[in-house]
């Protein structure tokens, strides 16, 4: 196969127009020769840092909508689905990866629960982590989200890193807000990325100190704005991932469109491609094509270097998409899954209170980071009820795995309801059922439609209810990606009927049961502060 175009070679900062040559799925010969034609070819994208399962896809349907948008290989932290299953949860992944051709580079999940302080449907300790690593199709020690446990010298989150150092396989990071000489010992225990940077100033700090910088934009947590410009000087150790990324919106665009927006914003191209194509490679040990004789032929076809819009994708010299077609093909996959929680009521869901100030989590608008208010609630009759006309809702987060479990209850602001609730299973890290509203009636028909589908995401009030299942673990749909991407959007746009104003609800629902995320989040089993990292009541007291 021979193909023409303007070849961009990155390394050389360079563009000249030339004959791609490819046979056996490698690239035989670059050749510059004059011609006429104006696409580009150029190496393809890869997300840095990406769960798979939060696009509610297995990895066979995530690569097919992911392809069409120029993207060949990913990072991925299987740590989702390990929550629920496991290590068989990992080799799940893995397996369904291999069926089709895309470069998946799973991560042994180094926090299996991320704390002691929820419940999850298993644990990877530090055996089940070697065990991992000494796989060739685990490339590096998923983020370590147990920060305190690295600066606090806790002896299985160091036996983990100890693994990792022993198969010289890297080690992602996971530290949002983690700065000084606390920041210093995390970076000296061996870990080299992190994803959580919200401000320049914290990423600079961690650049300086040798690690690598991912600029994040996913469905919730948008942190492209504020790191951006890091690019113009500090490009050799950046990269560009999702993190999370909800079915609807990688239909719409995935890598390319940082790219895009990067190069708007007068970003030098070379810059801004050796972080969305080299870096991971580079990082990683990657055996994905970097346009250069003897790579495998994993490359792109974009219009221009502007807008990137993808023509074509090949990986291994395969063509896998090409105008908004992919012909990867779906594949047949199974559904393994673990879920216990039984039917509540509504006065499970009620919590005594004196009318005293409570703690109220504050979700923010694009970030997974919450604040701690101190608001006074509505009370009736000695309950603490949700009052919509200062926006304080409640919400519940219900242990899954465990059939007579006691949900946990806290109040939120920001989601705006002013009917109806909202409910998911896709809960991080643990994946218990977390689901916020106006009334206990209606948490409680949320919560009990998502348990009757043993997993999904749902809207309901008291006329209408919506509902995309998610059988596979009760975290991924087992429908195509467009199909779930279709029926994601009908829910969210039940939700955002119902008054909330949140861009993505569903995604920053998902995040307030996140603990290792400052300051205020909710577990199965109670309210947490992640600045002091212990539970916290719900009333302030004097």
């Amino acid at each position: 196969m021979e193909l023409k175009g303007q070849i961009v070679d990155i390394e050389n900062k360079r563009i000249f127009p030339g004959i791609v040559t490819v046979k056996d799925g490698r690239i035989i010969s670059i050749i510059e020769k004059r011609h006429w034609e104006k696409q580009y070819i150029m190496p393809g994208f890869i997300d840095a840092h990406i769960h798979i399962e939060s696009s509610m896809l297995v990895p066979s349907e995530f690569a097919r909508l992911a392809a069409l948008h120029g993207t060949v290989a990913t990072i991925s932290d299987p740590h989702e689905i390990a929550n629920v299953l496991g290590i068989k949860g990992v080799h799940y992944m893995v397996e369904n990866g291999k069926d089709v051709p895309f470069k998946f580079h799973f991560g042994a999940p180094s926090c299996v629960p991320a704390t002691s302080f929820e419940t999850a449907g298993a644990v990877i300790d530090s055996d089940g982590i070697k065990e991992l690593l000494s796989s060739k199709d685990i490339y590096y020690l998923a983020e370590m989200m147990n920060y305190p446990g690295v600066i606090h010298d806790d002896p299985e989150v160091l036996k983990k890193i100890k693994w990792a150092k022993h198969y010289k396989k890297p080690v992602d990071g996971h530290a949002p807000a983690v700065t000084g000489d606390a920041l210093k010992k995390y970076v000296a225990a061996g870990i080299t990325t992190d994803h959580e940077c919200f401000t320049s100033r914290e990423a600079q700090e961690k650049l300086a100190l040798g690690m690598k910088i991912l600029i994040r934009e996913g469905s919730a947590a948008k942190n492209f704005e504020a790191l951006v410009f890091l690019l113009s000087k500090h490009y050799p150790n950046m990269m560009f991932c999702s993190d999370d990324k909800h079915p609807d919106d990688l239909a719409v665009g995935h890598i390319n469109d940082l790219c895009a927006r990067a190069v708007a914003k007068g970003i030098d191209v070379f810059k801004v491609l050796q972080a969305a194509c080299v870096n991971p490679v580079v990082h990683y040990g990657l055996k994905v094509g970097q346009l250069k004789a003897n790579d495998p032929a994993d490359f792109i076809v974009v219009e221009d270097l502007v807008d990137f819009n993808v023509l074509q994708t090949y990986i291994n010299g395969q063509l896998v998409a090409e105008n908004g077609q992919s012909f990867i093909d779906r594949v047949v996959f199974k559904k393994p899954n673990n879920f216990k929680a039984k039917p509540k009521t509504p006065a499970d869901f009620e919590i005594s209170g004196t009318g005293g100030n409570i703690r109220v989590i504050e979700a923010l608008e694009g970030q997974l980071i919450t604040k701690e208010l101190h608001l006074k609630p509505l009370v009736k009759d000695g309950k603490i009820v949700p009052d919509t006309q200062n926006d304080i809702l409640k919400l519940v987060v219900v242990n899954r795995y465990d059939k007579a479990a006691k949900p946990a209850v806290a109040f939120i602001r920001n989601f705006g309801l002013k009917k109806g609730a909202i409910a998911s299973s896709v809960a991080h890290d643990c994946h218990n059922i977390v689901a916020v509203g106006v009334s206990d009636e209606e948490i409680c028909s949320a919560v009990n439609l998502i348990i009757e589908h043993q997993g999904g995401v749902c809207a309901v009030d008291k006329k209408v209810q919506k509902i995309l299942p998610l059988p596979i673990a009760g975290i991924i749909s087992d429908l195509d990606g467009w199909e779930t991407g279709k029926k994601y959007q009908e829910v969210d746009a039940l939700a955002k009927s119902f008054g909330c104003r949140l861009h993505a609800p569903f995604m920053t629902l998902s995040f307030m049961a996140l603990l290792v995320i400052p300051d205020l989040k909710l577990s199965d089993q109670g309210l947490f502060s992640g600045n002091a990292f212990r539970f916290v009541d719900l009333e302030v007291g004097d």
